[in-house]
């Protein structure tokens, strides 16, 4: 019973001390990204999209800390999709603005090598990477990752929001997000035509970084 109490206590305290998700800032304006991807886009994508996810995922949180602390088992397993959902959008939101600039990059000669090695050449990459986006059915994300245990960069995709790091192993470096919203108010049905522009606004630099990172 002690150890019991002691256990709501301790789930007590980390819920009072815990810090609440926030909507990252852009680094850069609404608009730098014209016109890949419109001012509208990106504000609606950012502002309500991303910050629908960040107070979505708060308050799952705090019903997970109020559920462990009564020791409400079924509580805590009802929340698992919550959690999946809103953290991944969250996870995947806070890389992909970071994956975009406005500022023309090219991948790092480290990144260049690998990208040759496992896919050929920097195009193959690309067509791989778009078709894969192309063809997730319904809502997801194409992704490169990086699969550290087999030292190789591959191609994967994901559902909805799901993570890619917590769904397949892979380390995240660059995300297409292929949800309607993400586009449609610009491009419409073409998620093609989507796809290949994004290319146009790759921030090499940060996912040249990451796979640095990932890496070592």
């Amino acid at each position: 019973m002690l150890a019991t109490r002691n256990l709501g206590n301790l789930i007590r305290a980390v819920g009072a001390t815990r810090s609440k998700h926030t909507l990252p800032d852009l680094p850069y304006e609404y608009s730098a990204l014209e016109p890949v991807i419109s001012r509208e886009i990106m504000t609606l994508h950012h502002s309500k999209h991303h910050a629908t996810y960040i107070n979505n995922l708060n308050a799952a949180e705090e019903k997970l800390i109020q559920a462990q602390t009564k020791g409400d088992i079924d509580s805590v397993i009802s929340l698992a999709p919550a959690l999946k959902f809103n953290g991944g959008g969250h996870i995947n939101h806070t890389i992909f603005w970071q994956n975009l600039s406005p500022k023309s990059s090219k991948p790092s000669n480290v990144l260049i090598k690998a990208i040759e090695k496992d896919f050929g050449s920097l195009e193959n990459m690309k067509n791989q990477l778009a078709t894969a986006s192309v063809g997730v059915q319904g809502s997801g994300w194409g992704w490169l990752g990086y699969n550290k245990q087999m030292k190789k960069l591959q191609i994967a995709t994901c559902q909805n929001q799901d993570p890619l790091q917590a769904t397949t192993g892979l380390i995240p470096l660059f995300g297409i997000d292929v949800w309607e919203h993400a586009y449609y108010l610009q491009y419409k049905n073409v998620r093609a035509d989507y796809v290949k522009a994004i290319f146009d606004v790759a921030n090499w630099e940060d996912i040249s970084a990451r796979y640095e990172n990932a890496s070592k």
